[in-house]
């Protein structure tokens, strides 16, 4: 019973007319910026950490995170209405969610999408409330060593478990990790890579980085892709799905809720990943593979189902052990700094009204989201039809407010110009900007324990095999490494009898 006071408390703190108000806030805003192609719940929260300096915190977080899960539901909209997906998490939404818009029923694929993200939002939610309190009462026992063998295995799985071109995902976290040593030393006040610049002396800042690589660099990218958008339909009819539609998608909603709420809590999974995962699965168990990618109705639900229930998920090691799980979960946790909180172990126990009134303001959001996204379809319809050219310069100037508001500082509108043509330089070139900063939210945690490491053990490297925690943490960096080697030269194997066959038929 003493579990769920705090519990049952959170529910008191969110159902106070402010945070009630900035909870709904936010799930609008996430989900008109899910609508939009060209921001994105990492791009907007990066814009609104600023505006989070006069907020209390508690507010501040619940209103960031009914973005983020709002975001994931309005992605949905352009992806089945334009094929062009609103978010990376909604990509594959567009093979059968497109298809069965030009079937006539669009409507359908929305009403099944609303109704997936739900269910798995609320799963997710449920699995949030139990098992991140217990994470952060076993993480009670990490000390340097621990945090820094995490905080490693952080960074390695950014690149690893990430979509896209691992080579680059590294050199993206690299980078990340270069541009966190930038500043004084903690430990002995020595500058490193200011050359000589007085601006640089205290680093770079997080907000700046963030907002300078999804704020601007992803409005200038996007604003290509929003182009080759196509006009949207003019009316959206049978939103509530059939019973028999329920019935075929209620399967791949179980599923996929499950799938997300495991794979949201790796770093570098998240959403995309677990959307992907969730698309494969409902493929491979189908009686009928081939209606995928030609409107089926379960090709819409998993992946739905997946990205929300992941999205929730990626809270659990953001709040029990202060790591981020993907880059809107770095922004989230530069929100907590920016509010003097620290994420981790000791914050469900020194924060209980912050953080159980955060995920409880999660159960609530979910309804709103239910209950808005039906009745607005409508207008976001008429929302898609907004010219990026009277967008984006909007956008941007409210990023440089922003930039500017943090610290007064001409040297950091001039850092933000400079990591928005990075970010569009990055996602030109296939490099995703996501990596870079997580890497660079975990470099300072990373070094500053491996030296308080070094110290304890006064220079002792083996010391750090008599901790069982870290050894454990250890071993599963390096099955992260090992893994994806084996499964590589697995393939190239199965590959070389497939490739002597062919020959022999040639020859």
């Amino acid at each position: 019973m003493e579990f769920f006071t705090p519990v049952i408390e959170g529910f008191g703190t969110v159902l106070e007319p402010g945070n009630l108000l900035y909870c709904f806030i936010g799930v609008l805003v996430g989900m008109l910026v899910g609508v939009l192609p060209g921001l994105g719940p990492s791009a907007t929260l990066a814009i609104l950490l600023p505006l989070t300096f006069g907020l209390e915190p508690v507010t501040a977080i619940i209103m960031l995170a009914g973005i983020f899960y709002g975001a994931q539901y309005g992605g949905t909209i352009t992806s089945v209405l334009l094929r062009l997906p609103g978010e990376a998490s909604s990509v594959v939404t567009v093979f059968d969610g497109y298809q069965m818009a030009k079937q006539g029923r669009a409507g359908t694929a929305l009403g099944v999408a609303a109704i997936g993200s739900f269910i798995g939002g609320t799963a997710a939610i449920i699995g949030l409330t139990f098992l991140a309190p217990l994470i952060a009462s076993f993480a009670l026992d990490f000390g340097p060593p621990e945090y820094a063998a995490l905080a490693l295995l952080g960074v390695t799985l950014v690149a690893t478990i990430s979509s896209g071109n691992k080579v680059k995902a590294l050199i993206a976290a690299a980078l990340g990790v270069f541009l966190a040593m930038v500043g004084r030393d903690v430990f002995t006040g020595t500058e490193r890579f200011t050359f000589g610049n007085l601006s640089l002396g205290d680093g770079i800042d997080f907000v700046i980085v963030a907002m300078g690589l999804f704020g601007v660099g992803e409005i200038l990218y996007n604003l290509e892709e929003r182009h080759r958008a196509s006009a949207p339909p003019k009316k959206v009819a049978h939103v509530w799905p059939t019973k028999n539609d329920l019935k075929r998608s209620s399967g791949a909603i179980g599923r996929g809720s499950v799938l997300g709420f495991l794979l949201g809590i790796l770093p570098g999974g998240g959403a995309t990943i677990s959307s992907m995962a969730a698309y494969g699965v409902e493929k491979k168990i189908a009686k009928d593979p081939s209606r995928f990618g030609k409107g089926a109705i379960e090709g819409v639900a998993g992946p739905e189902s997946a990205n929300n229930a992941a999205a929730t998920s990626s809270f659990i090691p953001l709040l029990s052990l202060g790591i981020p799980a993907n880059a809107t979960m770095a922004m989230m946790f530069g929100a907590l700094l920016i509010q003097g909180i620290t994420p981790g172990p000791l914050l469900v126990s020194d924060e209980p009204e912050l953080f159980w009134g955060v995920v409880n303001s999660m159960y609530i959001g979910n309804i709103l989201l239910l209950i808005m996204a039906i009745p607005l379809i409508g207008v976001f319809v008429k929302v898609l039809r907004v010219r990026p050219a009277i967008l984006a310069p909007i956008t941007v100037l409210i990023t440089l407010i922003g930039a500017y508001t943090v610290k007064n500082s001409v040297f950091d509108l001039v850092l933000l110009v400079v990591f928005g043509v990075i970010g569009y330089l990055m996602k030109k070139t296939g490099f995703e900007p996501g990596p870079l900063v997580l890497a660079f939210v975990l470099a300072e945690m990373l070094e500053s324990n491996v030296r308080r490491s070094l110290l304890l053990f006064e220079g002792e490297l083996s010391s750090v095999f008599t901790r069982p925690i870290t050894v454990s943490l250890l071993a599963l960096l390096v099955v992260v490494i090992v893994l994806p080697m084996i499964r590589t030269l697995l393939d190239r194997a199965k590959s070389r009898p497939a490739d002597k066959e062919e020959k022999g038929v040639h020859v």
